[in-house]
């Protein structure tokens, strides 16, 4: 595990401070993030609730981590999301937001959340239209148990580094409009993973989301 720890400790000395940097833990063994959390580690991002379930409780003793839910949650999982997860960057709907706001008040919780945005078409993600989610403000920022925080963007894959750059421009625009028009404090802008984190930092990312870079190929878990 040094190799492993050297390497992150590496790595995050070369993401500028103000740079949230989020590890992307899905098939990633408990031993490998106690590692990274040695390394100095704080945000662990997941993609299924179940997994996340078991690592959280594996991982109690350290009461410091933040959890993040970074995959597609679906509507019947969403309670169980409340209670696991501090941020949840993955609401791709106002139908899932208007239900976790109504478990949030439930369960007495205030989530911050990501409002997912599809900026390109892409058949193999969720998220918002841009008109879509101009629809919704209005309504969203009627759910008062979410803390609604910023976007969240995935680029469609086989975008070269232009086009890449070009889709993150683009979102960092559309939350400085989104705030500029509605004066929701949307403050926080998560994209980039282990191949484009640094044109997501260019583009103005306040959160990325390495995982590969990170803890090598991913493996599944027994």
């Amino acid at each position: 595990m040094t190799e492993l720890i050297d390497r992150i400790v590496q790595f995050r000395a070369s993401i500028p401070p103000h740079v949230r940097v989020i590890a992307v833990t899905k098939t990633v063994s408990v031993e490998a993030m106690r590692a990274a959390y040695a390394a100095g580690i704080r945000d662990f991002g997941e993609n299924r609730v179940q997994e996340a379930e078991v690592k959280r409780s594996a991982l109690a003793d350290l009461s410091d981590v933040t959890w993040h839910l970074i995959g597609h949650l679906q509507s019947n999982k969403a309670k169980s999301a409340i209670d696991l997860f501090d941020w949840i960057q993955s609401v791709d709907s106002l139908k899932l937001a208007q239900r976790l706001n109504r478990l949030a008040q439930e369960q007495n919780r205030h989530p911050q959340i990501c409002l997912q945005v599809k900026l390109l078409r892409d058949p193999n993600k969720t998220g918002f239209s841009i008109e879509e989610l101009w629809e919704a403000l209005p309504q969203l920022s009627e759910l008062l148990h979410l803390q609604i925080r910023g976007l969240m963007v995935i680029p469609p894959m086989g975008l070269d580094e232009a086009g890449t750059l070009a889709v993150f421009q683009q979102a960092k625009a559309l939350v400085e409009k989104i705030h500029q028009q509605t004066g929701l404090p949307l403050d926080q802008l998560s994209m980039g993973m282990s191949d484009d984190y640094a044109l997501a930092i260019q583009a103005g990312a306040t959160i990325i989301r390495p995982g590969r870079i990170l803890f090598g190929a991913r493996v599944q878990l027994a």
